[in-house]
């Protein structure tokens, strides 16, 4: 007879049968679980973020994206969320809900399997060790982990674990990640209606997210907000202002917050090396670039702006495409008869343009560096309409648009416009660019590549690098990677191996043309200047600041081929980049920009070669430097630093070997203190010295003639003469010095100059070898600073060099070159570089290393060839 006892009887048999069964079956697999005593030390697949030396972010790369938080980060309406939702139960269960375990097999039982009998615990199993395969196996090994977990860990750091490791759709670990992918906000700036979006993302994460499906996204919100409001963690006016509020999730990236990607990309190929792929994006590692932000931005800029002039002062190449051809293909055959324009093309009759056709074709330009894309609504006379992305509507004024006769070619434009609709036609799909007074001005993508770089001649830090005018159109880097003819760049480095062999700023050298048999074949090697201009005798300084040609052709042939190639080498260029024939002294080798800035350093560091780095030190996913820099300095000997100086920027070691001479000794930056200082504190560290490549002497000759190529100008004879980089002279500083150069053909333009704690170099030409820079005639709707005729070094380089150095200049005080020991000042005559006893114009003083002063007086009085331009200029035949 069936009695209660009975029953309780059987329940209890059942019960220990079962429990036995558990046990059997956990030490069945027990060997096969997974050791969860590694969730005490987790370490975090996290990406890894790329800083300016500022602390600016600039890149991020890892294909997980989790930004790992702590307890007191988590908005308490984040775990009130996630519990409504994921385990009401969560601080009362052992990891096992039995109430929501039995719920569901009671459901399974009655064909209506909704799931649901997965703890957060449960989740942490499954998500730290298990798959998401849907077997008993893996249900049962789940629930035994569960045990464990909760053995071994806190409530607390279960639900971390669990708020940081869950996936919750594209690429976002954790719910700091997905913070920052849906609404571009730290975790504790969102709203309890976006709280509530994530909250509802571990069901289905890639079918519930607010970009994937925003009608899903808004009913899982809202049983999420409901069950909130069940448990008791909001009440219903909250309830209903937060289901009422919008969907608002869109797509973001990592919070950029300075664009310097030719820089990011260089730190990760770096961290890929020190590290390897794997480890580098995934162990969250912080690292901090050289780079300077506001040195960067100026540097964008720059580039930018220096090649959309160069780009609109060239022409014109028309609309990206036309929505309505037939219209513009009218405009075109206007603008290319002799006919009067008519300025009031009708339109009446062309299909109107709807907003899904325009939105459409804005979608599809590619576009960056400021330029938007644009559909023309309207041509009025002097002016148009447009309609731009998110259904913003602009105007283009006529002073926005009056550059653009046509591009013929490279060198010729047609003519300028007269009229808007000689420019535009109705359904022309542009790029423009937003004014500061909100109206907008015509552009297009350049044709052309320009580069910079600048950086520290002290140590080598890149404090700004710019590869390209668009990264996500090209990720080439020109700086590092273009070898291009660095033309009359050269010659200050063929001029300071003239100084080594006895030549001195005051040689007299004969400016003319010189006709040298080419042994290779019958023709006539003749190089010439460029202008093509001569004045006979003519001092080095001169030559050198005047960029004259077979000046430097003179000297290498005095020097010699294998010394020049010798000396060249010193500044870090390889040997076969540099061609071994006299073509050499007029910049036919081949460098890159950073290559050339290297070089240009050793001038402005006294005579130091030092190496250009990206990364200044790298931090763990602790906040622990686990790499510090460890660059050469320009100095000899370098005093030791005070690692608790707070001016001190990196932890380098000093060259204890290093040997006090008096030709060596240099100022010292602020940051450094004396070595009698540093002897007496323990905590100081030493700095390894950069290798000396030539004297500072050498180094300052050559500065005091690079000053003269920006400075120095004498109109006083009919020879009147000023340096090439004379463009400069607009910063209004004295303590710099530069360079112009331009290839044959003007396929390469560049400006490298310097202060004393900044060098930078500046190119431009197109990655199209075949293609030259060209010249522009002078459009008369422009004003009359515009850039016109050739295209060389100091128009077409020099601008980019001269808009970066006046910001970054504007934070350096000034600091003349200063002439080291062995240097003496003697006035000389202009004429013949002798000594003289005049103090009229005809004369100067002149820098010489001690030893090589003139020794001659002047005897003949040269005045009247220096005021009246009479010197002599004799054609040399070299057979």
């Amino acid at each position: 007879m069936f009695s209660l006892k009975n029953l309780l009887k059987i329940s209890l048999v059942m019960a220990t049968l079962v429990f036995i069964a558990a046990i059997a079956l956990y030490l069945s697999m027990r060997d096969e679980l997974p050791d969860v005593n590694s969730l005490k030390d987790i370490q975090w697949q996290t990406p890894m973020q790329i800083y300016t030396h500022d602390g600016l972010l600039i890149s991020q790369f890892g294909e997980k994206k989790r930004i790992p938080l702590t307890l007191d980060q988590v908005p308490q309406q984040l775990i009130d969320a996630l519990l409504a939702t994921e385990d009401d139960r969560f601080y009362l269960h052992f990891g096992v809900d039995p109430i929501g375990m039995g719920r569901a097999v009671l459901a399974k039982l009655m064909g209506q399997d909704k799931g649901g009998a997965s703890t957060i615990t449960m989740q942490v199993a499954r998500n730290f060790f298990l798959t998401r395969e849907v077997t008993y196996t893996r249900k049962i090994r789940e629930i035994f982990l569960s045990f464990h977990i909760e053995s071994l860990l806190t409530k607390d750091e279960i639900l971390m674990l669990y708020i940081n490791k869950i996936e919750l759709g594209h690429r976002s670990f954790g719910f700091g990640a997905a913070a920052q992918v849906y609404y571009g906000k730290e975790i504790n700036e969102l709203t309890l209606p976006q709280i509530a979006v994530l909250a509802g993302l571990p069901k289905a994460p890639s079918t519930l997210n607010p970009i994937r499906s925003p009608e899903r996204a808004l009913a899982r919100r809202s049983v999420v907000l409901h069950r909130m409001l069940v448990s008791g963690y909001i009440d219903e006016a909250t309830y209903q202002e937060a289901n009422a509020a919008p969907i608002t999730g869109e797509r973001h990236g990592a919070q950029i917050e300075l664009s310097a990607p030719y820089a990011a990309e260089m730190a990760h190929q770096k961290m890929i090396a020190l590290y390897g792929k794997e480890a580098a994006y995934t162990n969250g590692y912080n690292v901090f670039t050289t780079i300077n932000s506001k040195l960067q931005n100026a540097a964008d800029t720059a580039v930018t702006n220096n090649l959309l002039s160069y780009d609109q002062r060239h022409g014109y190449r028309g609309p990206i495409l036309s929505l309505r051809p037939n219209l513009r293909k009218q405009t075109e055959n206007n603008n290319s008869s002799n006919a009067p324009h008519d300025t009031n093309i009708n339109t009446s009759e062309v299909d109107e343009l709807t907003l899904d056709e325009i939105n459409q074709a804005l979608t599809q330009v590619e576009y960056d560096q400021g330029l938007v894309p644009a559909v023309v609504t309207t041509v009025l006379e002097n002016s148009a309409k447009i309609a731009l992305l998110n259904n913003e509507q602009g105007t283009i004024p006529w002073e926005g648009m009056h550059w653009a006769r046509a591009f013929i070619n490279d060198r010729k434009q047609g003519s300028p416009p007269k009229s808007a609709n000689e420019i535009l036609t109705y359904g022309d799909v542009i790029l423009v660019q937003k004014d500061s007074d909100a109206n907008y001005h015509l552009s297009q993508l350049p044709q052309a590549s320009s580069a910079m770089v600048s950086m520290s001649p002290d140590d080598g830090a890149i404090k700004a690098i710019v590869g390209g005018f668009s990264f996500k159109k090209s990720q080439f880097n020109r700086v590092t990677q273009a070898k291009r003819q660095v033309g009359s760049n050269i010659k200050p480095f063929i001029y300071s191996a003239a100084l080594e062999q006895g030549y001195t700023l005051a040689s007299i050298l004969n400016d003319a043309p010189i006709n040298q048999w080419d042994k290779s074949g019958d023709d006539v090697w003749r190089p010439k200047n460029s202008p093509e201009e001569y004045i006979g005798p003519i001092r080095m300084r001169q030559a050198l600041a005047q960029s004259k040609n077979v000046i430097a052709v003179r000297l290498l042939q005095g020097v010699g081929l294998d010394g020049i190639i010798n000396h060249l080498t010193k500044f870090g260029f390889a040997p076969s980049d540099l061609p071994r024939n006299e073509s050499l002294a007029l910049g036919s080798a081949s460098l890159t920009p950073l290559e050339i800035a290297t070089g240009f350093a050793a001038f402005a560091n006294t005579g130091y070669l030092i190496s250009p780095y990206i990364i200044d030190r790298i931090e763990n996913s602790e906040g622990e430097i686990i790499y510090q820099a460890d660059p050469l300095m320009a100095c000899n000997p370098c005093a030791a630093v005070d690692a608790t100086n707070e001016n001190f920027d990196s932890m380098v070691n000093i060259d204890n070997d290093v040997k006090l001479t008096e030709d060596s000794i240099m100022t010292e930056p602020e940051s450094v203190v004396s070595q009698q200082e540093a002897a007496s504190n323990t905590s100081s560290h030493v700095i390894k010295s950069a290798p000396r490549v030539i004297s500072a002497q050498n180094a300052f000759l050559i500065t005091e003639a690079l000053n003269s190529a920006i400075w120095e100008a004498d109109w006083s004879g009919a020879n009147g003469w000023q340096g090439t980089g004379w463009r400069a002279r607009a910063l209004g500083r004295r303590d710099i010095a530069g360079k112009t150069g331009t290839t044959n053909e003007a396929k390469d333009a560049w400006f490298s100059g310097y202060s004393r704690r900044l060098v930078t170099t500046a190119w431009i030409g197109f990655d199209d070898p075949s293609r030259n820079l060209g010249q522009s005639v002078y459009n008369s709707n422009l004003d009359r600073e515009q850039i016109v005729g050739g295209e060389f070094g100091g128009r077409s380089a020099q601008p980019a060099w001269i808009a970066f150095m006046k910001e970054a200049l504007a934070d350096l005080p000034i600091e003349p070159f200063q002439p080291p020991t062995e240097i003496v000042s003697v006035r000389i005559d202009k004429a013949t570089g002798k000594l003289t006893n005049k103090t009229d114009r005809s004369t100067k003083f002149e820098y010489f290393r001690l030893g090589k002063t003139p020794t001659e007086y002047v005897t003949k009085d040269t005045s009247d060839e220096i005021l009246n331009g009479t010197e002599t200029k004799t054609e040399v035949e070299l057979f």
